[in-house]
């Protein structure tokens, strides 16, 4: 018997004998005054037995039946749930196999197997819990995951994730390379399904903020030109919304733990799945991933209001969210471009262009286009013209510096001015037609 129940018999005596009404005894044990008439009643049947419950000692009604712990057994025993916790192994298991069971259940079953074993729970550090945003749309944080995702079951892919501060909510997507284009298509998938948001939050990676070139050891220079932004941050500035920096990863906790869940519960499903292709992993994310997510890892915003801005009617994502730069038109309407000649349209050429800036558009369609001003302009792309080969240098004429002349040269000269000592321009200008004319050796 336990203290608690020895505590109650002595209310429940005290009532036997007159010592308290039953009310006072119903007040002292938490109980109605019809329970304690029933434990009196009891108590003089079957005396202090009646304190401790009728089924104490027995089996639980609602004991898993031993048929179907040895079938839990065997299914978690298999390879493709080698490692899931007994919150997953008890969701795949109503979902995959019809058996239904508490999630306590399966982790008394799956400790008795061997299966699971507890970790002991551990003081990790204390930070400072920053209050999520009010709205949805407000504050948006933005990161890439690199992880064996497919267990090496198909090729390297990298996955980005955008969750909203406010409500956690995800947006997802595997890739081949964590480049600017794949980071752009992600960032249209996000801006065409939900609005433009009024931030973004991301680290100091190069695809975000351009670094100073500086030594390692060098101090930094406070009075440094500010350097031009980056081709996402560029583009985020023309659909006006704003970038946060992070500088320690804490900071984006939110997205940092998201990689955590999905690096043990996303491996898990694409393992049980059978994916090994990007193009399963997306589709297993879109159906399955993020649709639980959603559903049980985001909460409500502590205000309703959406505070997304619908995309405006002359946006033009395919301009915006591709590599942009400026450059200048040449005297015959042409320009240079990632190592390519382009010429302008002879019907498109207007007041200023030549010697102007225009804007040019690398998008991810392979296409190139060039804005002057507000207005496109038709260009078409040239082969150069070969550069011409130098013509060869006269060896020595111009390096070698006069001598005088030697023995031997004198000698050879004497010979061909002849015995008469006439001059070498002079007899080239005889006419040798002539009959009787001199004769030049």
């Amino acid at each position: 018997m336990s203290q608690r129940d020895r505590d109650r018999l002595v209310v429940l005596r005290k009532a036997e004998g007159g010592s308290i009404t039953q009310e006072q005894a119903a007040t002292e044990l938490g109980l109605t005054t019809r329970q304690v008439r029933r434990l009196l009643l009891r108590l003089k049947k079957d005396g202090d037995r009646a304190v401790p419950h009728g089924l104490r000692g027995r089996p639980s009604n609602r004991k898993t039946d031993g048929d179907v712990g040895a079938k839990v057994v065997e299914i978690l025993s298999r390879e493709v749930y080698r490692d899931f916790g007994p919150t997953l192994a008890s969701e795949y298991l109503a979902e995959k196999h019809g058996i239904r069971l508490g999630r306590e259940g399966v982790r008394r079953i799956m400790s008795d197997a061997g299966l699971w074993t507890p970790r002991r729970a551990k003081a990790g550090p204390v930070h400072q819990w920053r209050e999520r945003r009010n709205c949805r749309g407000e504050l948006i944080q933005w990161d890439t995951s690199t992880h064996d995702w497919l267990e090496g079951r198909g090729e390297r892919m990298y996955l980005v994730h955008m969750v909203d501060d406010a409500t956690s909510q995800l947006t997802a997507r595997f890739v081949p390379r964590d480049s600017t284009e794949c980071n752009m298509g992600v960032l249209r998938l996000y801006l065409e399904r939900h609005g433009r948001p009024l931030a973004f939050y991301t680290d100091k990676a190069g695809l975000f903020q351009t670094s100073a070139k500086n030594p390692r050891d060098a101090p930094r220079d406070q009075d440094q030109p500010e350097l031009p932004p980056t081709q996402i941050t560029r583009a985020l500035g023309e659909l006006a919304i704003a970038r946060i920096t992070a500088h320690s990863p804490q900071a984006k906790g939110r997205v940092e733990r998201s990689f955590q869940t999905a690096q043990d519960r996303l491996v898990k499903g694409l393992r049980v799945a059978g994916v090994s292709t990007m193009e399963g992993a997306n589709e297993y994310l879109e159906r399955e991933f993020v649709p639980w997510w959603n559903g049980s890892v985001a909460v409500e915003p502590a205000n309703g209001a959406d505070a997304h801005r619908a995309l405006e009617k002359g946006c033009d994502l395919d301009a915006i969210l591709a590599v942009v730069e400026t450059r200048q038109v040449a005297n015959d309407y042409t320009f240079r471009f990632q190592g390519r000649l382009f010429q302008i349209a002879r019907a498109d050429v207007r007041p200023g262009l030549r010697g102007g800036q225009v804007r040019v558009e690398a998008r991810f369609d392979g296409t190139v286009h060039a804005r002057f001003k507000n207005a496109y302009v038709a260009v078409e792309e040239r082969q150069p013209q070969p550069k011409q080969a130098p013509a060869p240098r006269l060896a020595g004429m111009l390096e070698r510096a006069p001598t005088k002349p030697t023995d031997a040269a004198k000698r050879e000269h004497a010979r061909i001015m002849g015995s008469d000592g006439t001059p070498l321009w002079k007899a080239a200008k005889f006419d040798k037609t002539r009959q009787g004319g001199p004769d030049v050796k």
